[in-house]
């Protein structure tokens, strides 16, 4: 539960600033805005696989069978005879 006390000479304006910031600090705002409208169970599942932190995938590699690394680009151009 979050509570916002005054501090000294501060306005209600400020108070409720903020109680503002500290709500979405500890994301209420955002869950509360997820609530106000129906989910699709898909759409759920789609949040939740977005919100995970994915598996390492190493880039490169020899996943195309070519061993040799030979500056890359493939066959024809200068001096390739």
């Amino acid at each position: 539960m979050i509570k916002v006390k005054s501090r000294g000479n501060e306005t209600a304006e400020q108070m409720l600033r903020r109680f503002k910031k500290m709500c979405e600090k500890e994301g209420l705002t955002k869950d509360i805005k997820r609530i106000a409208y129906y989910e699709k169970p898909s759409e759920k599942r789609r949040r939740r696989a977005r919100s995970k932190p994915r598996a390492f995938k190493p880039m490169g590699g020899s996943s195309n069978g070519n061993s040799s690394s030979g500056g890359g680009g493939g066959g024809g151009g200068y001096g390739s005879r």
